[in-house]
């Protein structure tokens, strides 16, 4: 790549650390500078238009431009452009969004509490769950059980919880009582001749030994996303949340649901939880909460939880947590007006209509010679692309099969994402059926000058 000096690219190149990204290769080939955004669509530093594939960070429900949240921003923000929730002190955006979510629960939730993203959500669910048994009475009850291939964040204790070797290797991480289990991905971990049902059997056998091996004295909670998002879109095998938490049931262990990608209509109910009939303890979410417009992410938690809490705060004098920006006026005022347009604009049934154009077109490419499975639900899915679909085998990680994927449909005007040589689609919840179907068509493009490439390099 040719840097123009003082160029957006040169500027971004010389002062910008970015996140998940190879920074020597960033050095050579820089940045696509995004200038503006509407609808399904983001527009580069020249108009070039790309349709937003994975709605910027699975987050972007509403697309780009949305009025209406451009207004509300707006208006709080000259009422009152900042105020925080320490020392009981409150204000009307923040209790109406902690209201409505509460509302809104697929499960009798008593309180919400703020943050600014879905990392801080996950570390506060940390907090909470060892502050909780330390107030009840239960100080050794702290080792929490995340899975292999989980995504919670990023933060120290979030990236303990994720489990994928990019967040922890140099990083010093996992740190102590995060504990992993195995990944349910049936594709990938099934035994030869194994169903479903069978393959959620023993996950969830290897479940409750991890616990009885640790001590089920010691074992605090089980973090899961009702779909694995960041680990490349793997959908729950047939039974698996009904086995899992009949351990979790056995074992008092509590059930923290990510929804931070699955909620708010992602996988064609309000929640994730209720597509795979999670019943958790404590939820977080995230990125949709505010359409992404502002940054906002929540806990929510059950009545015994919050009531072991105000134990702990009786005994120290104060729930010691919380961050300058928690409820921030703005982002809640703005949040609680996505739930607004979602209700009014009949979001969900948009979805219910749209999704199976997306899940079919998904399911179109499965005999590509490229393509080893395709998943996915509501409106997320993934195409993992192998080596070999008789056998299974992948390429090898310095193939870069997947990256080069995702670099050939951005240049045809699609972003998406590439998690190894999974390729993840999320696009905004607004998306016409016509739009879905281009936004395949184009992928469809990049696929087979994939599959050329992979022919020309012998690499399958």
């Amino acid at each position: 790549m040719t840097t123009i000096p003082n160029s957006p690219q040169a500027r971004d190149i010389a002062y910008a650390l970015h996140p998940y990204t190879d920074l020597s290769e960033h050095q050579k080939t820089g940045s696509l500078v995004i200038r503006e955004g509407k609808g399904i669509y983001v527009y580069d530093e020249v108009g070039k238009p790309y349709i937003e594939g994975l709605a910027g960070l699975w987050c972007t429900a509403l697309g780009f431009g949305e009025q209406r949240l451009v207004d509300k921003a707006a208006e709080t923000m000259k009422t009152l452009s900042y105020y925080h929730q320490f020392g009981s002190k409150a204000h009307e955006p923040g209790i109406d969004l902690a209201e409505r979510l509460i509302e809104l629960a697929p499960v009798p939730m008593s309180k919400a509490f703020f943050t600014n993203s879905g990392s801080e959500a996950n570390d506060t669910v940390v907090k909470i769950v060892w502050y909780y048994n330390n107030a009840i009475g239960r100080p050794e009850k702290k080792k929490i059980i995340a899975r292999t291939k989980g995504y919670h964040g990023v933060t120290v204790a979030a990236a303990s919880l994720t489990g994928l070797p990019h967040v922890h290797k140099h990083f010093d991480l996992p740190i102590a009582n995060i504990l992993h289990t195995s990944c349910p991905h049936y594709y990938r971990n099934a035994e030869a001749g194994e169903s479903e049902e069978d393959f959620a059997t023993r996950m969830a056998d290897d479940l409750e030994k991890l616990i009885l091996d640790e001590g089920p004295e010691t074992v605090a909670a089980f973090i899961a996303e009702p779909i694995m998002g960041a680990g490349g879109v793997l959908t729950p095998p047939k039974t698996y949340f009904a086995k899992i938490q009949a351990v979790l049931k056995k074992y008092d262990v509590l059930f923290i649901a990510d929804e931070v990608i699955c909620g708010f209509m992602r996988t064609g109910k309000y929640w994730g939880s209720q597509t795979y009939d999670l019943k958790p303890d404590i939820m977080s979410m995230a990125k949709a909460l505010s359409s992404a417009y502002l940054p906002i992410a929540a806990v929510m938690i059950s009545e015994e939880i919050f009531q072991g809490l105000m134990k702990g705060s009786d005994d120290v004098g104060m729930w010691g947590h919380g961050y300058t920006y928690t409820g921030h006026p703005v982002a809640a005022a703005v949040a609680h007006e996505a739930l607004k347009i979602y209700e009014e604009r009949d979001l969900l049934g948009h979805v219910g209509q749209v999704a199976p154009v997306l899940q079919n077109g998904l399911h179109a490419f499965a005999d590509h010679p490229l393509v080893g499975e395709v998943r996915g639900v509501g409106l997320i899915g993934g195409i993992e692309l192998v080596k070999n679909k008789k056998t299974k085998e992948a390429f090898g990680p310095k193939d870069g099969v997947g990256a080069f994927c995702a670099a050939r449909a951005q240049e045809h005007g699609l972003i998406t994402r590439a998690m190894g040589d999974s390729m993840g689609f999320c696009p905004p919840l607004v998306i016409t059926a016509e739009e879905t179907e281009d936004m395949l068509a184009r992928f469809g493009t990049a696929l087979d000058e994939t599959w050329k490439m992979v022919q020309d390099k012998g690499l399958a």
